[in-house]
């Protein structure tokens, strides 16, 4: 209990993960009851021989049928109550359609860059799953970017652990490899690959593949020689807005940031500035935790992949830097007096917003299989679930029926841990350091190959397969590597299996 009081004071308010119009989510207290209730319902299951109640429904009554095709991910949530579909259907139309630069005849979907990295939501999270890294110099890198940063920047006062870093002075804090005509795209990333071999302890050979990244064609100069480059591959979509209404409480009671218990596991709750007022959040969104909320994490694409301007974001040339002048000078999208003068207005950062909210999370398959619970046990055993903490019970809305209470399982604990040196990028963000990461859910993630056509996993893709994405985990997570390699065949090949059928 103390590790969490300890972290309360740098948070703002009884709710931290905003809703539309940037205001809090509205929670309804639970009773002593509703307590008691679901901390049962929470414990470990001490039987494997079964599944759990409710375990094929992940996303609890917001759980979606299973579909066959590459649109598995992009159904509405499975309770969505039938006058909030016209919603869901005019923010899929704005997360599927093509910006275009300005001036333009299409002034509602004009404003694009000048300089971008896609031309909309989708062309990074390909059927709303996982972006996929270049195939090779002759394809762009379309769904996966590079962050920079240097050294330096402010300490907020109310944070006194973050870590200072700013924006490279030239590229700014994202590297963007497309432009408008008549402006220079900033360059091109380049991504060079080692085969490391990895000797199971049956003596099966897996082969890593080990990246190194760095940028050519440069068009504005060099880049600071202390840059530090962190590649990202756009996540898939499914769950957001379950993930958003996990209370507060159930996140900070796993911190441990001096591993007071003992087992090598020290999570960290993500502070960060969130909202329109920039005040201290709990970060949930990101591979580092950077966003607060679904609308945080929204705005920040729209003016960092694509340049366009919100009411977060409102500058209309994006992450053009002072010394990008052409970029800044360029004609923007927006209209002053039409759509809050913006090329991202309120009303459409909120239908995006309500879309990434509730795409829903598809039913679990092979959930009673033999090999997939022998799999869920190794899992529980070796000490997986110390991160990827299975299932919550997500706060009771008001105003949001679909992700109010419901019981879940996505399998993370939304933490920052210390992935190892394998894993590192280097580049602190916010709290998080160059090696810390927050942990993935893992719903959905057996889906992959369907919905994105591939198998690439981890922040920038390096892992092929599921086992590499498990090998090529460290610090915190070293003793469950170790012991996923000491595994017999038949132990590895169910773990896997139990993954698939997330």
């Amino acid at each position: 209990m103390l590790r969490v009081l300890l972290i309360l004071p740098l948070l703002a308010g009884p709710a931290f993960a905003q809703g539309a119009d940037d205001q809090p989510l509205n929670v309804i207290p639970r009773t002593k009851a509703e307590v008691t209730r679901i901390a049962g319902v929470l414990a470990a299951p001490k039987d494997f021989s079964a599944s759990e109640k409710f375990e094929a429904k992940p996303g609890g009554a917001a759980t979606v049928r299973v579909r066959p095709t590459a649109d598995a991910f992009s159904q509405f949530s499975g309770n969505m109550p039938f006058d909030r579909q016209m919603n869901f259907n005019l923010g899929n139309a704005l997360f599927t359609k093509t910006w275009v630069p300005s001036p333009a005849s299409t002034l509602a979907s004009d404003g694009l860059g000048p300089l971008f990295n896609a031309r909309g939501c989708q062309d990074c999270h390909l059927k709303d799953g996982r972006g996929h890294v270049p195939a090779g110099l002759e394809e762009s890198a379309v769904s996966m970017f590079l962050r920079l940063s240097v050294p330096g920047g402010s300490n907020p006062a109310e944070i006194k652990d973050w870590l200072a870093t700013q924006d490279e002075p030239t590229y700014g804090g994202q590297f963007q490899d497309f432009a408008a005509t008549g402006i220079a795209a900033e360059g091109r990333m380049v991504i060079d690959y080692t085969e490391v071999p990895v000797i199971l302890g049956d003596g099966t050979m897996v082969s890593l593949r080990a990246p190194a990244y760095a940028v050519a064609d440069l068009a504005y100069g060099p880049m600071a020689k202390d840059v530090m480059l962190s590649p990202r591959v756009a996540p898939q979509m499914i769950g957001l807005g379950l993930l958003e209404a996990i209370p507060e409480a159930d996140i900070l009671a796993k911190v441990d940031e001096t591993d007071a218990d003992g087992d090598g596991i020290s999570g960290r709750a993500s502070i960060v500035p969130g909202g329109s007022d920039g005040k201290p959040m709990l970060g949930r969104f990101g591979f580092k935790g950077g966003k607060a909320s679904i609308r945080d994490q929204s705005a920040g694409a729209f003016a960092g992949d694509m340049g366009l301007a919100t009411s977060l974001h409102p500058d209309p040339w994006g992450d053009c830097t002072k010394v990008e002048d052409a970029c800044r000078l360029a004609i923007s999208g927006q209209e002053p007096g039409v759509r809050d003068g913006l090329e991202v207005d309120h009303q459409s950062l909120d239908l995006v917003t309500f879309y990434a909210r509730n795409l829903g999370v598809p039913e679990r398959r092979g959930v009673d299989d033999p090999k997939v619970l022998r799999g869920k046990q190794v899992f529980y055993d070796i000490g997986c679930t110390s991160c990827h903490t299975p299932k919550y019970v997500t706060d009771r809305l008001k105003d949001q029926p679909e992700q109010s209470f419901q019981l879940i399982w996505p399998y993370t604990d939304l933490l920052l841990h210390d992935m190892g040196p394998g894993l590192a990028d280097n580049r602190p963000e916010g709290r998080a350091s160059g090696s810390e990461w927050k942990t993935p859910p893992l719903w959905g993630i057996g889906m992959t190959s369907q919905v994105s056509g591939h198998t690439e996993f981890l922040h920038d893709g390096r892992a092929r397969n599921l086992l590499e994405a498990v090998l090529w985990h460290g610090g915190e997570a070293q003793a469950q590597r170790d012991a996923v390699v000491a595994l017999p065949k038949g132990d590895r090949d169910a773990i896997l299996a139990f993954l698939e059928s997330l």
